[in-house]
């Protein structure tokens, strides 16, 4: 790590490096023969622009296989309409290479860069340009090596050799509004599916997603700081309304194709595909209601499929990263939700218990399943927000990498790992390669060191055991400063885990606790990480359950902490902008100023695959769907309130904010309201990032009266 210019700011610094992301090593792939280890780093902490790098699994050398200011001459980076899509769903902010495609060897890496093909020879050290008829999305590499498959923008799937010839197109759009070989909205912003092609194992083939979005409907973004632009056009499948059309074909290099076939009417979400060569290919379908879904086998002569697992679950069903998949010897690999706990299952034994809440498979090989899991709901020996790997092989499961307090994660194969590993009490993530369990080197990273250090303190709070930390300004004293204000500062809703057992995620939290305020964090019911039975009790009353629990949380700890509970605040962006304007509107007696960023007001304005997860149907559930808006609430509105929302968001859409502004406006309640103009729903530009945190304690502290 590196230190920057003392006369700089935290807020300064934190928009400056993206988080403290710029310059850490990530993207990890070990080769399957594990002598060498493929990732992504930029050149410093200055430098967005990522390279791709190849390290010497054995002597810990590092070469640059592929620098992005080379390879484009030291040109700006154009970046595609589509792949600006992209990279919002996937919340990716940094530039150069931001993701790579690997041949089975690691030989061969295939990526895009401004809209054009890349391949890197890994063995080599060296990259140069495809030919291809982009822009290109997705490109990714056959097994074999020999030629690359790749999207593009206009909705086309092709493939071209890898030496540059014989580019040729294996599936066009028939329409306007279908694309081939691409992850429709939905699939990447809710599903965790971000690609749509699948190569076979023996390079002949691909399984190529076909998706329609005619049927969806239209909603335009408009620029108001720039009148003469045209809105933009966005396919936004909102609660209640029609998705896109989404099938799977089977498509050959000889121009052969195949339909994948299953009940897609009763089965209409694509959540998984997989194709290795422990057996023929496996695709997960769910139901629109998510509450039932089948593992398929494809046959990949006539395309039909038959169901290997059918769940259901009267609540919904989750999706989980890494699964399904095959071991080598061709038994299937899921997790699911059983007798209470969220287990790991390999054919049909389940091989983890209640001890441990799994929450993804990070590698399958011949000598057992790596998977990263958290503790079981009635384990508190671990401290919340605790994450080890452990290994599922012949000789039963066992604790992989480091048995300490922290947060972990792997990638493995022949023999070397890649293990990253965090903790509360150091800043960033130190990532370490070991060949036969020994360490041969540690993958430097040139991220910013903080300027200031977070020292949140972990407890389980009040009956429920809710994970909360606790941050304090630094060098408080409590004989001296009495009690503190307080800072709620959740995100507090589904897939949003703010309570881990690392540094860096709290450090805004910190920042805002170093102005003074006592910070708290909560993790209540619905974020993940504790029980199924946890995640799922926020179904059909969002609202009430995740707002009692940030209540409950708030009480527990001021019995140790010195909590001012008369001057309590709440900010939060996305689902947590939500939980804030929520706690203002609907607990004033607790909540006495709130900063609600990105917020969801209407829930019948959110995406279907979501929404309805959690609130059912709108047409079915339409009383739940007005309990859970804020709209309604507002002339309950008597507490300082600041709305920020970026009006280029298309997934939480500024009509959310303005919807809730118009209300509050009618109802005579007055609020703040502070819009973004060219800001999305990440919010990555430097001076926006910064200039936000100021604003926001300067706000807090005012409605407080500090």
């Amino acid at each position: 790590m590196t230190t920057q210019n003392p006369a700089d700011t935290f807020p300064r610094q934190y928009a400056r490096t993206q988080r403290y992301t710029v310059g850490a090593p990530r993207s990890f792939t070990v080769a399957p023969d594990g002598a060498r280890v493929v990732f992504l780093r930029s050149a410093s902490a200055a430098d967005r622009a990522n390279r791709l790098w190849i390290l010497d699994a054995a002597t810990g050398e590092e070469r640059v296989a592929a620098d992005p200011a080379e390879l484009l001459g030291g040109g700006e980076e154009q970046l595609s309409d589509a792949e600006r899509a992209r990279r919002e769903r996937s919340r990716e902010s940094s530039a150069g290479i931001v993701g790579y495609a690997l041949d089975s060897a690691a030989a061969l890496a295939a990526f895009a860069l401004s809209g054009r093909l890349f391949a890197a020879d890994l063995a080599a050290g060296t990259a140069r340009e495809l030919p291809a008829e982009g822009p290109v999305l997705d490109p990714r590499p056959s097994p074999d090596g020999s030629r690359v498959a790749y999207a593009t923008t206009g909705g086309a799937l092709r493939v071209t050799r890898a030496d540059g010839t014989g580019d040729t197109a294996l599936a066009e759009p028939e329409a306007p509004g279908v694309t081939w070989g691409q992850a429709e909205f939905v699939a990447q912003e809710e599903m965790g599916r971000d690609r749509g092609h699948w190569w076979a194992p023996d390079s002949t083939r691909l399984l190529v997603a076909r998706a329609d979005d005619t049927p969806v409907q239209r909603w335009w973004i408009a620029d108001p700081a720039n009148p003469a632009a045209a809105p933009a056009e966005v396919a936004y499948p909102a609660a209640g309304t029609p998705n896109a059309e989404v099938g799977l074909w089977i498509i050959g290099l000889d121009g052969s194709r195949t339909e994948v076939v299953w009940d897609r009417a009763a089965f209409p979400y694509l959540a998984r595909v997989h194709w290795s060569a422990g057996g023929p290919p496996l695709i997960l379908v769910q139901a629109r209601d998510q509450r039932g879904q089948q593992i398929r086998t494809v046959d990949e002569a006539s395309g039909a499929t038959e169901p290997l697992v059918e769940e259901h679950d009267d609540v919904w069903l989750e999706l989980f990263p890494g699964v399904p998949s095959r071991t080598p010897d061709g038994r299937l690999v899921r997790i699911g939700d059983e007798s209470g706990a969220r287990v790991l299952t390999v054919g049909e034994k389940a091989v983890t218990d209640e001890a441990l809440h799994v929450r993804s498979v990070l590698s399958v090989a011949d000598d057992g399943i790596l998977f990263s899991a958290s503790a079981g709901a009635a384990d508190t020996t671990r401290p919340p927000g605790w994450t080890g790997l452990f290994l599922a092989g012949p000789d039963g499961t066992v604790p992989f990498g480091p048995d300490g307090d922290g947060a972990a994660s792997a990638v493995r194969a022949g023999g070397t790992t890649v293990l990253s590993t965090a903790r509360a009490d150091r800043p960033g993530t130190v990532v370490e390669v070991l060949r036969d369990g020994a360490v041969t080197a540690v993958i430097a990273s040139y991220a910013e060191t903080p300027l200031i250090t977070a020292r949140p303190q972990f407890r389980f709070a009040g009956e429920r055991q809710i994970p909360a930390a606790v941050l304090l300004p630094a060098g408080y004293d409590r004989d001296r400063d009495g009690l503190l204000p307080v800072l709620m500062d959740p995100y507090g809703g589904p897939h949003g885990q703010r309570v881990v057992q690392a540094h860096n995620p709290h450090l805004t939290s910190q920042w805002f606790a170093d102005q003074g305020f006592a910070v708290v964090v909560a993790d209540g019911r619905g974020t993940p990480g504790r029980s199924p039975a946890w995640e799922k009790a926020i179904a059909g009353d969002i609202a009430a359950v995740t707002l009692a629990d940030q209540v409950d949380a708030l009480t527990a700890l001021a019995g140790e902490f010195p909590l001012d509970l008369g001057r309590v605040a709440i900010r939060g962006w996305s689902y947590g902008g939500y939980l804030a304007a929520l706690a203002v509107l609907r607990r004033p007696d607790v909540f006495h100023a709130a900063v609600a960023g990105a917020p969801v007001t209407d829930w019948r304005l959110y995406d279907t695959h979501y929404t309805e997860r959690y609130l059912g149907h709108p047409d079915e559930q339409p009383d739940v769907y007005d309990a859970n808006a804020l709209t309604a609430d507002a002339p309950a509105l008597e507490r300082p309130l600041m709305i920020v929302h970026g009006l280029a968001d298309d997934n939480v859409v500024a009509a959310h904010t303005l919807r809730l502004s118009s209300a509050l406006l009618a109802a005579g309640r007055p609020h703040t309201v502070l819009p973004l103009s060219g800001v999305t729903h990440m919010t990555p530009q430097e001076q926006v990032a910064e200039n936000l945190l100021l604003l926001q304690v300067d706000f807090l502290k005012r409605s407080l009266g500090l």
